[in-house]
């Protein structure tokens, strides 16, 4: 399944790529984007083929933290849509919500999961539609960086969450991290995102006007309607944001969606799909992000995939991808791109 993001997400490569020595040009046309992609923000490109142009461009300019250096200056009308959804908002906790709400319009592939719980909120952010292993580091920090950027852009430049986490491990410096969030970072996190105090979120905002609010809400709704999402995108996408948190089911993403089990059911059998093997197909792009991270101990990918026991892990992983985790470790070593073919 092939997911489309707005150009505009690729704001700032060209300038961040010549200051590391790159010929940004050069690069587009080696990740198949079109360098007139970049003349339309609102030109949609694969989300795969962005994760790897970030990927190469890295590589390339021999940084780890390109992804981040591009979420330095964003602004919010970077983000098209979704900047008119959240500043119609009483608060920026309703502008979060509506950023989740229509993300879709912006980035297809990429999920926001709110959740709040004893006075903090966590914003879980959830990559789709990067299959090839190792291409999720760069795409990780610049939506990371985007999101706290946003944040800052409301609460002020003082404001400081509780903590900024990524799935990945630690890069050799932090220096830019340290520049970027102007505090230590957490690696080799359960999920992508950031955890703040639910006061901070109740800020009101002064741009919020209720008639207003309610004319874009229903342009937006409109769009939404016209993006031709099904019931296996919507439920992919609640898998995504889910599984990592181990709170997923079928019951517990029917009761997401206001629909019954057997709603789903139907909906996915429609499309030739069923719950179980969507929800496999999930487990297949997360596991490669997970398992290449050799500071992730095997259990705690297990869990974060929902097995129950590092054995069921081992068994799944192992009838898919034809060898154990451990060789497919050594396989990455040996050819950086893309691992083992997995078996259909």
């Amino acid at each position: 399944m092939s997911y489309f993001v707005r150009s505009a997400s690729l704001s700032n490569y060209v300038e961040v790529a010549r200051s590391l020595g790159l010929e940004p040009y050069e690069q587009l046309s080696a990740a198949s984007i079109s360098a007139y992609a970049l003349l339309d923000p609102d030109t949609r490109i694969p989300v795969e083929a962005v994760g790897r142009l970030l990927e190469t461009s890295a590589q390339a300019a021999g940084v780890q933290d390109f992804g981040l250096r591009m979420a330095e200056t964003r602004q919010l009308a970077n983000l098209g849509a979704l900047a008119f959804a959240m500043s119609e908002e009483p608060t920026l906790r309703g502008a979060l919500d509506s950023m989740a709400r229509y993300m879709r319009l912006h980035n297809e592939g990429l999920a926001t999961r709110i959740e709040e719980a004893e006075g903090l909120v966590i914003i879980r952010e959830e990559m789709l539609g990067l299959r090839v292993p190792g291409s999720a580091r760069q795409s990780a920090e610049l939506v990371v960086g985007v999101l706290y950027r946003t944040l800052l852009l409301f609460l002020g430049t003082s404001w400081r969450p509780r903590s900024i986490c990524f799935t990945h491990a630690a890069p050799t410096s932090t220096a830019t991290h340290m520049r970027v969030f102007g505090m230590p970072v957490l690696f080799n996190q359960d999920f992508d995102g950031i955890v703040c105090r639910a006061a901070d979120l109740q800020a009101p905002l002064p741009t919020y006007d209720p008639i207003m609010a309610q004319q874009v809400r229903q342009y937006l709704d409109a769009m939404l309607a016209q993006s031709n999402t099904n019931m296996v995108d919507k439920v992919r996408q609640l898998v995504f944001a889910m599984l990592p948190s181990g709170d997923c089911s079928v019951e517990r993403i029917a009761q997401q969606l206001g629909v019954d089990r057997r709603t789903i059911h139907q909906h996915l059998s429609a499309h030739g799909e069923n719950y179980s093997t969507v929800l496999n197909a999930v487990r297949v792009e997360l596991v490669t992000r997970y398992a290449e991270n050799r500071e992730r101990p095997l259990s705690e990918v297990a869990t974060l995939l929902g097995f129950s026991s590092l054995s069921a892990f081992s068994r799944w992983f192992s009838n898919y991808f034809g060898c154990s985790v451990t060789k497919w470790r050594a396989s990455r070593d040996a050819a950086p791109l893309p691992g083992m073919q997995a078996k259909t």
